[in-house]
């Protein structure tokens, strides 16, 4: 028989956490560095994943992290295809996988939203069960089982059956839930000193909390060490997501009436956080929010919420995503009316792709949005990006016919001259022939773009555009003094007499 909910009291020694990607590599590297002690596994079915791991160029690119793995890898951190061994041998397994949404059609998707319908998108577990059956077939001796994935509320229940169904005879697991909290671009310095670290649990399992929390407890304080229920816990990063687009949301809903009225957002966000019961955090106005997590987990949020019968919190949590699809629209179209409802033959040069900088993910990226609808109206674009690869790029945009310029690793070439998007190699090549600019991205090197270089290297007729979808731009009046006409985010222009 397996029991389910009790673990031994014997602090871990060995943790193995399946899942090589944004998660559970960086988390991993940085448990070991600071846990010398306790040996860390990272294992994959990815191959070549595992071998990027083990090089000098990791998959993730994260400031601090390969610093990290550098001094912990081989020694007491490593990174395998051989899951089943590590699972035997792990005391804690940590589940690090992919949670997409389930494919539309799983959902009545009528939809808008960005690929979300009003009744939202279901998550695919199927990552996540795969794990846990892989976990129960090679499991020996008691073993912690950790959602580390953003998951539906509920979803341990889900995983102890399966461990309770397909465990070995005598085989002891406690679930737990131990959400992450990372943000891309800063994942070390959240990992090193974190806000909190949520433990869940079901009542029972007070003994697997302790030894998990005891890992933590090599370098985070006690009261950062939060313990509370199994369903609180996965329904805790749920809400943490969706609460901060519920702010970028809000900013940039403020942002349209700004340009109505004339009005400055960043004067009324810096009013707003003057206040400290709202604060400054996520309330920059932009051309919308991006990334892995903050559309998916508010489109399983509605979902949770209309098949719990509630259609009006459902609705509340949708509008979020509203409003960042029709801020992505507003700025895209506001650039193609500006220009004079065409751009067929102009080249708009695009500065950063990336959904925020200091990361190369490029994952619902507000700028692919804006990108397509450029492309709609005719545009070519010169692309670039800091951090995103070539063929990263090419892939979001969607289109076969697309073609690049050699980029910065020289891994992608030109294949046809009739192509309309060229990835460059900086932000001046981007800009060389260009009549619009499109600030699409908030990398620091756009704050400190030489405008007069600029300015020299964009077309002059009939006049350059600047559009900054992401408030970098901090002297607008020395734009418009080297001819440039600039257009802000939540700012209305206002033609000079």
């Amino acid at each position: 028989m397996v029991c389910i909910a009790q673990t031994t009291e014997k602090a871990a020694t060995h943790v193995c956490c399946i899942g090589a990607g944004y998660v559970g590599g960086p988390t991993s590297a940085v448990m070991a560095l600071k846990c010398s002690d306790i040996e860390f596994t990272v294992v994959d079915t990815d191959a070549k994943r595992i071998a990027a791991w083990n090089s000098s160029s990791l998959p993730v690119y994260e400031p601090g992290l390969d610093e990290i793995v550098r001094s912990v890898r081989g020694a007491n951190l490593r990174f395998t295809t051989d899951i089943d061994a590590a699972i035997r041998a792990a005391d804690i397994v940590m589940i690090a996988v992919n949670t997409p949404l389930a494919p539309s059609g799983a959902a009545a998707d009528a939809g808008d939203g960005g690929g979300c319908a009003p009744c939202g998108r279901p998550t695919d577990l199927s990552a996540v069960e795969q794990c846990v059956m892989r976990i129960a077939h090679a499991a020996r001796g008691p073993t912690v089982v950790v959602e580390k994935s953003t998951v539906p509320c509920k979803t341990g229940d889900v995983v102890a059956s399966i461990l309770q169904r397909h465990g070995h005879a005598g085989a002891e697991f406690a679930v737990l839930a131990n959400p992450e909290f990372l943000s891309e671009g800063t994942a070390v310095r959240d990992l090193l000193d974190p806000d909190r670290v949520i433990i869940g649990g079901q009542r029972g399992t007070e003994r697997a909390q302790a030894a998990l929390a005891a890992v933590y407890a090599h370098w985070v304080a006690p009261d950062r060490i939060v313990t509370m229920g199994l369903w609180s816990a996965e329904l805790a990063k749920l809400a943490s997501n969706a609460m901060l687009a519920q702010r970028i949301s809000s900013i940039n809903a403020i942002s349209a009436v700004c340009e109505a009225t004339g009005a400055d957002v960043a004067d009324v966000a810096r009013g707003c956080a003057a206040d400290s019961r709202i604060g400054d955090k996520y309330l920059r106005a932009s051309v919308g929010f991006g990334g892995s997590c903050f559309q998916k987990d508010i489109a399983s949020l509605v979902w949770l919420c209309h098949s719990l019968g509630l259609p009006e919190v459902a609705e509340y949590w949708h509008q979020v995503l509203r409003v960042n699809e029709y801020q992505k629209s507003r700025f895209a179209q506001r650039i193609v009316h500006v220009a004079g409802g065409s751009l067929a033959g102009r080249r708009v040069a695009c500065l950063g792709f990336a959904y925020k900088a200091e990361t190369g993910d490029a994952r619902n990226t507000p700028a692919a949005a804006v990108c397509r609808t450029l492309l709609a109206h005719g545009a070519q674009l010169a692309i670039y990006d800091p951090k995103v690869p070539a063929q990263s790029i090419i892939e979001h945009l969607g289109d076969p016919c697309l073609a690049t310029e050699q980029h910065a690793k020289g891994n992608i070439s030109s294949s046809s001259s009739s192509s309309r998007v060229r990835v460059c190699k900086s932000a001046y090549q981007a800009m060389d022939g260009a009549c619009v600019v499109a600030i699409l991205a908030p990398w620091d090197e756009f704050r400190h773009i030489d405008w007069r270089r600029a300015a020299s290297l964009l077309l002059d007729a009939p006049q350059p555009f600047v559009f900054d979808g992401q408030l970098v731009v901090d002297d607008v009046g020395e734009l418009e003094g080297l001819g440039l006409q600039v257009h802000v985010v939540g700012r209305r222009h206002v033609t000079s007499e």
